[in-house]
């Protein structure tokens, strides 16, 4: 019972984790900076993998894409490819998850669920460290512009969605360890010993009736006149 539970509890993990991951794809700050003037904020720029934007004052939003993926610097396309990676590993990695649930009525016995349980944990784990180094890459690259003196292009800050895939990436390597754990559990659980009688032979079977019916022939006496 505390296995399944367990198994609940790290599914509820990852699938949470999962869905922060894949939000932080749409998602627009991932790099924000603005100019301030004396009373209100004159200007906010703002960029994602996919789009630089800057809105002003009156709330007038306009956006570039980036023109071509081959132009781009490395370390966006390096993040894109981790974070689609990501992506695609937590869907896979729910559905081995469900099929590997001890609750669930799929998957054959409770040894090969726990198998593919832990491959879910190990699919899930994976998926937390892709997002983690996608947005650890992207944060470092911001920090490095930020606080180089020599950098005088506009200097960015960390957006929400840096923040979003670190708690996301957290959640998954969390409940992916918990899954990972059940293979465990389930070599601890004690298996019943079944007794089997084989069946008795024929001959031994015959052997026995033989020798538990008494002979009931009389034994016949002759005398010397029988023989003559």
């Amino acid at each position: 019972m505390a296995s399944t539970s367990a198994e609940i509890v790290a599914f509820l993990l990852t699938i949470s984790g999962w869905v922060l991951v894949s939000s932080t794809l749409p998602t627009d700050y991932w790099k924000v900076s603005s100019i301030d003037g004396t009373v209100i904020t004159t200007a906010t720029f703002w960029a994602n993998l996919w789009k630089t934007c800057v809105t002003d004052s009156t709330g007038v939003s306009n956006c570039k894409d980036f023109p071509s993926m081959l132009a781009l610097d490395g370390y966006i396309q390096a993040c894109r490819g981790l974070m689609i990676s990501a992506v695609c590993l937590g869907f896979f990695g729910s559905i081995f998850g469900l099929v590997g649930m001890k609750c669930t009525k799929i998957g054959g016995s409770d040894q090969n669920k726990a198998r593919i349980a832990c491959l879910a944990g190990l699919i899930f784990i994976l998926c937390g460290l892709c997002s983690m180094t996608g947005c650890s890459l992207y944060a470092h690259r911001i920090t490095s512009e930020f606080f180089d003196p020599s950098f005088v292009a506009q200097k960015y800050e960390l957006g929400a969605a840096l923040f979003i895939g670190w708690a996301g990436a957290s959640l998954c390597i969390i409940g992916g360890s918990i899954f990972c754990f059940s293979i465990a559990e389930n070599s601890k659980s004690p298996r019943r010993a079944y007794a089997y009688n084989g069946a008795a032979s024929v001959m031994s079977t015959r052997t026995k009736i033989h020798n538990s019916v008494p002979d009931q022939t009389s034994p016949k006496h002759f005398d010397k006149n029988a023989y003559v």
